[in-house]
């Protein structure tokens, strides 16, 4: 494969479905580039020399549940691109496999800093970096804001009993992956479902908001919130307690998840939680319920990657220390109940 041809993506062809769908949209022969990064489905920078455009698909050798990931993900780019939340221009879905080998979607270009580390943030300095936190809440009380049906997205999951569903399928996950003892695991989430709060009218939740997932342009504000392959229609105050748990300064600068929270100047959670309350006029008086299932969920996530790794699937760096991670965030997760 030649560097304009990375595997999974084939600029010639896209180029002709462009032509075709997009007539003058692009200028000359197109070139890409995976982009790092992402969770699971691929994501590559393409240019035409002029103008840029990013093609999101399922990794490779994907399976056929993947392709209905792509069409979510278009649809709530497109139904949120009209609104004040920032996201990428989308141009284009495509379901055709013969094209690229698997669904796709194509959408506009966004220069912007994913800030990942707090090595990454400190030459901000204090002031610009509490700003770009802040600017995380006040783009997150803008999504929630958003009425779901006006935008076309009254359908888009299902609100009854998500908790329940949330804590039974991580719980289920959790199962999938068990080949050592974890202290204090199970009686997190039995604790977890014998409290579950009552939800908050449904909103659009991200599902994995958190600071490398949207892009800072060089005024410190939201270019675009990014990734949305979690997103769904449920309880909002999922999406706050995930960022109150990647505001929790871990003091472990090493750590292959987020260190965002250790930059000076960051804000402390109960900060982030007044003006997310204040802003968005959400009871948020049971945050610490929710922010002790990010803990619960990402312990999940994690030990599943230990998983891999221990079973030698996983590919590159940092991974032998992902499984050191997996206690902390339960010790965390147990903590923030009983301390409310």
């Amino acid at each position: 494969m030649s560097p304009d041809h990375p595997p999974g993506l084939d600029p010639d062809r896209l180029r002709a479905l462009l032509d075709r769908e997009r007539p003058g949209l692009v200028q000359g022969p197109l070139t890409g580039r995976l982009i790092e990064g992402g969770r699971s489905n691929l994501t590559y920078a393409v240019t035409d020399g002029t103008s840029r455009w990013v093609v999101r698909r399922p990794p490779l050798g994907h399976v056929l549940a993947t392709a209905h990931d792509m069409r979510r993900e278009h649809r709530v780019i497109s139904a949120l691109h009209p609104t004040n939340v920032p996201v990428p221009r989308p141009v284009l879905l495509c379901e055709d496999e013969e094209v690229l080998g698997a669904p796709f979607y194509v959408m506009d270009f966004v220069d912007g800093t994913p800030y990942r580390t707090a090595g990454q943030l400190a030459p901000l300095g204090p002031e610009r970096t509490r700003a770009v936190a802040l600017g995380l809440v006040d783009t997150l009380v803008e999504l929630h804001a958003v009425d779901p049906a006006e935008v076309g997205l009254g359908d888009f999951g299902r609100p009854e009993g998500f908790l329940d569903r949330q804590l039974r399928r991580w719980g289920k996950q959790l199962d999938a992956s068990r080949n050592r003892e974890l202290a204090g695991i199970d009686e997190l989430h039995a604790a977890l479902g014998r409290d579950l709060p009552p939800s908050p009218a449904p909103a659009v939740v991200h599902g994995d908001y958190r600071l490398d997932n949207v892009l800072i342009g060089d005024d410190d504000r939201i270019r675009a919130v990014l990734d949305w392959e979690m997103s769904t229609l449920g309880d909002p105050l999922t999406d706050l307690g995930l960022l109150v748990m990647y505001s929790m300064p871990l003091g472990m600068p090493d750590s292959p998840v987020s260190t965002t929270a250790e930059a000076p100047g960051h804000p402390a959670p109960a900060e982030l939680v007044e003006r997310y309350a204040a802003r968005s006029g959400r009871d948020v008086s049971h945050v610490s319920w929710y922010t002790a299932f990010a803990w619960f969920k990402l312990a999940v996530i994690l030990e599943g990657i230990h998983y891999r790794y221990t079973l030698g699937q996983t590919v590159g760096r940092g991974f032998d220390r992902i499984g050191d991670l997996v206690p902390v965030f339960i010790r965390h997760g147990l903590t923030t109940l009983q301390e409310g």
